[in-house]
C-alpha cells in the first residue's frame, strides 16, 4: 500500500483535518504550512482517493461537453472538433476531465437538463449546437449547475457563452463582396432557429444598409450547414433572381456545395460569381478555388469555454458573454 493522509499529516505534524484542508484548497489554510503538507505530499508520492474525495466535496472534477444531433450522418463536424481539442486541452490543464455527450430535441423532451446532469455526475456542462428551440436552452438558464453555452447568446447566474462576433463577421464578408463592385448578393443561412444564423443576418442587412444597398428577402435561403443546402440554395436563389453575381455562404460546406452546383451548372468561380463562406475550416484552402471565408478561432473559443466553466466552478464567477474577433481570411473565390 501507498502512504495514506494519515502518513502525510504525520509527517508534516499537523492534523488529518489540516491535510485535507490542503488538498481541497481551502482557502484559510496558513501559506507556510500549505507548503509544507505540499512537500510532503509529494516527498512521499501520496495519491489522494478521488473517488472518496468526489464524495466529500460532492464534487467529480469532471466536465460534461452535450452536444446536440452528434451523428455520422452529418458533416458538419468540422467546426466542433476544433472547439472539442481546445475545450479538452484546457479542461486538462486546469485538472478537469471531459465527458462527451449527445443528445437531441427528442431525448431533451424526455429527460429534463436537471436530471440529465444529477445521471452523469458532472460539476459543470458545456453545451454545443443547441438550437433556441431546444427544450435544455431556457433549462441551462435557469439551472443551478454552472453551464457553459457555445454559439447561443444567453446567459444567467449560473450560465456563460462563448462565441464570435457573427455580426461582425458577416458584415466584413458582404463588405468584402460590395468592395469588389457586387451589388446583387445571395445569402445562403443556416437554419432559422440557430443564434448565429440570426446575427449572421443582421450582420449582412448592416452591410447591406451602410452601403445604401435595397434589402431583398427573395435573396436569402435557410439551409442546416451542411454542404447539400449549399447546392440546393444556390439553384433556388438564381431560379428567382438571375442576375446575382456573389454569394455569402454561412457556413463553408455550404460554400463548397454552392461552388460545386455553380460550377455544375456552367458558372465559373470567380469569373462570373464571387463566394465567401464562414468558419474557415481545414478544407477551405484546399478546394478549387481555395475559398474566402471568415475565420473563427475555433480552439481559442472551445478554451475559453472551458475556462470561463471552471473560473465559475472554482471562483464562484457570475455567468457572462465572451466575444471572440472574426476574421476575414481573402483567398482565390472572390477574386477576379
Amino acid at each position: 500500500m501507498g502512504p495514506t493522509i494519515k502518513d502525510v499529516a504525520k509527517a508534516a505534524g499537523v492534523s488529518i483535518t489540516t491535510v485535507s484542508r490542503v488538498l481541497n484548497q481551502y482557502t484559510d489554510v496558513n501559506p507556510k504550512t500549505r507548503l509544507k503538507v505540499l512537500q510532503i505530499v509529494e516527498q512521499l508520492g501520496y495519491k489522494p482517493n478521488t473517488v472518496a474525495r468526489s464524495l466529500v466535496m460532492n464534487r467529480t472534477n469532471t466536465i460534461g461537453l452535450v452536444v446536440s444531433e452528434l451523428s455520422r450522418s452529418r458533416k458538419g463536424h468540422h467546426f466542433m472538433f476544433e472547439v472539442l481539442c481546445g475545450i479538452n486541452d484546457r479542461a486538462q490543464e486546469l485538472g478537469y476531465d471531459l465527458v462527451l455527450y449527445s443528445t437531441s430535441p427528442l431525448m431533451q423532451q424526455k429527460t429534463p437538463y436537471m436530471d440529465f446532469v444529477r445521471q452523469r455526475r458532472v460539476d459543470g456542462v458545456l453545451l454545443m449546437g443547441i438550437r433556441l428551440d431546444d427544450p435544455y436552452t431556457l433549462e441551462v438558464v435557469d439551472s443551478s449547475v454552472p453551464s457553459v453555452l457555445i454559439d447561443v447568446p444567453l446567459t444567467s447566474k449560473t450560465c456563460s457563452y462563448v462565441q464570435t462576433d457573427n455580426v461582425r463577421g458577416a458584415q466584413l464578408a458582404v463588405e468584402h463582396l460590395i468592395e469588389l463592385g457586387h451589388t446583387r448578393i445571395g445569402f445562403v443561412n443556416g437554419h432559422a432557429q440557430a443564434a448565429v444564423s440570426q446575427e449572421r443576418l443582421g450582420g449582412y442587412l448592416k452591410a447591406l444598409t451602410l452601403a445604401g444597398l435595397p434589402y431583398d428577402p427573395n435573396l436569402i435561403f435557410y439551409g442546416d450547414f451542411e454542404q447539400e443546402d449549399g447546392g440546393i440554395g444556390v439553384e433556388a436563389l438564381l431560379a428567382h433572381s438571375p442576375d446575382l453575381t456573389a454569394f455569402f455562404f454561412a457556413s463553408d460546406l455550404m460554400a463548397i456545395g454552392g461552388i460545386r452546383a455553380l460550377q455544375a451548372g456552367g458558372r465559373s468561380v470567380p469569373g462570373e460569381i464571387a463566394v465567401v463562406g464562414y468558419d474557415d475550416i481545414d478544407v477551405a484552402s484546399l478546394v478549387q478555388p481555395s475559398l474566402t471565408t471568415i475565420r473563427q478561432n475555433r480552439y481559442e473559443m472551445g478554451r475559453t469555454g472551458a475556462e470561463a466553466l471552471i473560473r465559475m466552478l472554482e471562483h464562484q464567477e457570475e455567468g457572462r458573454g465572451i466575444v471572440l474577433s472574426p476574421e476575414l481570411i481573402v483567398r482565390h473565390s472572390s477574386m477576379q
